[in-house]
């Protein structure tokens, strides 16, 4: 199934890049998240617990950066299982970041998703809302946390001029940590 999205965020694009590629702060984003661990500049690990409908399944992640053209571009691949091994997921993504002004900038996001097992046994229709409305709730996170945070973090979030060139790694940039996240 493809999910696709767009939501506009009140920050310069370079600024929502630092954001995206953050892992600390993604954790705290992503609905259903309780750990993401950097294990290399283009891989992370994640657990993510989602619930669809009477069942609750939680994943055992890895998304591979595949591809990254800062600050406007972010594709990666996901894949992983729930711990009993229920559930398959797999997922291509991509993250476009269009400046819309100067101060504003437009998040276009789509995955192609595919889930087998008991979770893929359910109506893609069913499926693919929760997927979307999970898209909606991570929109309205990342706001929130922009919105909390001081000034002062949002201009530390924008990377220096030599790491926004073709092919800089995610890793030139400062990630700040949080406890119980490990970059």
């Amino acid at each position: 199934m493809r999910i696709e999205g767009t939501f506009d965020i009140a920050l310069p694009r370079a600024a929502v890049y630092a954001l995206l590629t953050d892992p600390g702060l993604m954790a705290g984003c992503i609905p259903g998240c309780d750990q993401i661990e950097r294990l290399s500049p283009t891989e992370y690990r994640a657990r993510v617990t989602v619930g669809l409908g009477g069942i609750k399944a939680s994943f055992n992640l890895v998304v591979e950066v595949t591809r990254e053209l800062p600050p406007e571009l972010i594709l990666s691949q996901t894949r992983g299982e729930e711990g009993s091994r229920a559930s398959m997921l797999a997922a291509d993504n991509e993250v476009v970041l269009v400046e819309i002004d100067a101060a504003t900038t437009r998040v276009n996001y789509a995955s192609d998703v595919s889930v087998t097992g008991r979770l893929g046994k359910f109506a893609l229709g069913v499926m693919k809302k929760k997927v979307e409305s999970l898209g909606q709730e991570f929109a309205g996170r990342l706001r929130d946390r922009i919105r909390t945070q001081p000034a002062a973090q949002h201009a530390a979030l924008q990377p220096p001029a030599a790491a926004l060139g073709p092919g800089a790694p995610a890793d030139t940039m400062d990630t700040p940590s949080r406890p119980g996240i490990r970059t």
